[in-house]
């Protein structure tokens, strides 16, 4: 009977030391696939991060797909240690404002890039630009822009305070009010130039082939400008002025085609000197009176792709002799509409070489009433020309000289005269 005891009492000894065994083994076991798991759920995490940091970056621009590391090592801890610092410590207290410190820096940014037509406008400049497109604003009347460097002066417009002073397309502005120009931005420039109704800018002016510079004392007023004109001339030769390609331009230009084809003109002229531009869409829609379904102008964006603009038009001026008039201050999409002109064969061009502005902007409105103007592709004429910087050569060069210009003479409109006679 002991016997058995002492041997069931061995067994169970036995058997405790099989479980104890079997449990450290287990839970081994169990350590070292929870370990497993733990190590490939932390890479599995580490590779969300690392897709998730790849594509921010990718959405911000800043990393390289090529070679899988940053383009550009970019701080932007370092902007705001400036920003602390200036708000900290900048001596004039009362002249700090950190909105405009705000819209400063968004202005520098744009500006980096180094394109005069790409720009940032904060609330009033934006505003003051949909007027300037609206046609109704206070100033004195022009278009400026930045070429080689230089504020210079792309057209007058007709009939405003700078047109009656004599300020003339390529006009090179040296000063505002003795302030000089050397390093301004368009925005800067023209909201030193505008004002209230009665009162004077004086600006300093540097003209090709005059040696002195020019003052010109300009008193201000409001500008309500008519993108288009029109008039009958002797000899039943029609004339439509397009000023700008604004928001009224196709009505009222589709007012004086109708008038046009109900009279039967002997021709027709064009004047689109000291056109500043506009509205690309506008001319493209104009041309279809003469280019029904024809390409009026291609656009190329910055990842290659094109896209062509045709026109769509009753084409009720094919079939007249045409003339467009031409000079340095027509631009961009007064260029347009000059290029698929004489591309087609539609038109004879006179006048001088135009401007050269051979880039299309967007408007991208923000959400605090500023707005950024975008270069986003370049157009060439039908033909497939840049010809940006180069600008339109006329079929016949015909100058209009300053002394022209004083004595009320305009050798350019005879010339046109002249050829539709």
């Amino acid at each position: 009977m002991d016997k058995n005891k002492r041997k069931i009492k061995q067994f169970k000894k036995a058997l405790g030391s099989f479980f104890r065994v079997f449990l450290v083994l287990f839970l081994a076991v169990v350590i070292f696939f929870s370990g497993a798991h733990l190590v490939t759920s932390n890479k599995t995490i580490a590779r969300l991060s690392e897709n998730q940091a790849l594509y921010l970056g990718e959405v911000t621009g800043k990393y390289d797909k090529d070679n899988g590391q940053w383009s550009q090592n970019v701080d932007f801890n370092l902007y705001w240690d400036i920003w602390d610092t200036l708000r900290n410590n900048y001596i004039n207290k009362e002249e700090f404002s950190e909105k405009k410190m705000f819209y400063g820096s968004l202005k520098g940014m744009v500006s980096a890039l180094g394109d005069p037509y790409t720009e940032f406008m904060d609330p009033q400049e934006n505003k003051d630009f949909n007027e300037e497109m609206s046609g109704s604003f206070e100033g004195v009347g022009m278009e400026v822009g930045i070429r080689d460097d230089v504020l210079t002066v792309i057209s007058p417009l007709e009939g405003t305070p700078a047109f009656r002073a004599g300020i003339m397309a390529g006009d090179k502005i040296l000063e505002i009010d003795s302030e000089i120009t050397k390093g301004m931005n368009i925005n800067e420039a023209v909201s030193k130039i505008r004002g209230p109704k009665g009162s004077e800018v004086v600006l300093t002016i540097f003209r090709e082939n005059l040696e002195e510079v020019l003052e010109f004392k300009i008193i201000r007023d409001t500008i309500i400008v008519k993108s288009v004109t029109h008039n009958i001339l002797d000899d039943d030769i029609h004339l439509i002025k397009i000023i700008s390609f604004n928001n009224d331009t196709q009505k009222l230009f589709l007012e004086a085609v109708n008038n046009i084809y109900n009279s039967d003109p002997k021709g027709l002229i064009i004047d689109l000197r000291n056109n500043p531009g506009g509205y690309l869409e506008t001319p493209v829609a104009l041309l279809g009176e003469w280019i029904d379904g024809e390409i009026a102008v291609i656009e190329k964006f910055g990842d290659g792709r094109v896209m062509d603009y045709k026109s769509s038009g009753l084409n009720r001026l094919t079939n007249y002799p045409t003339v467009v008039l031409i000079n340095g201050g027509s631009a961009s999409a007064s260029e347009i509409m000059t290029g698929a002109l004489q591309y087609h064969g539609k038109a004879v061009i006179v006048g001088e070489k135009s401007y050269g502005k051979g880039s299309v902007q967007i408007l991208k409105p923000l959400r605090d009433g500023s707005a950024l103007k975008m270069t986003m592709a370049e157009w060439l004429t039908p033909a497939g020309e840049n010809i940006n910087e180069k600008g339109i050569t006329p079929d016949k060069e015909v100058v209009l000289s300053y002394d022209d210009y004083k004595e009320d003479r305009d050798p350019q409109l005879k010339s046109a005269i002249d050829l539709l006679k």
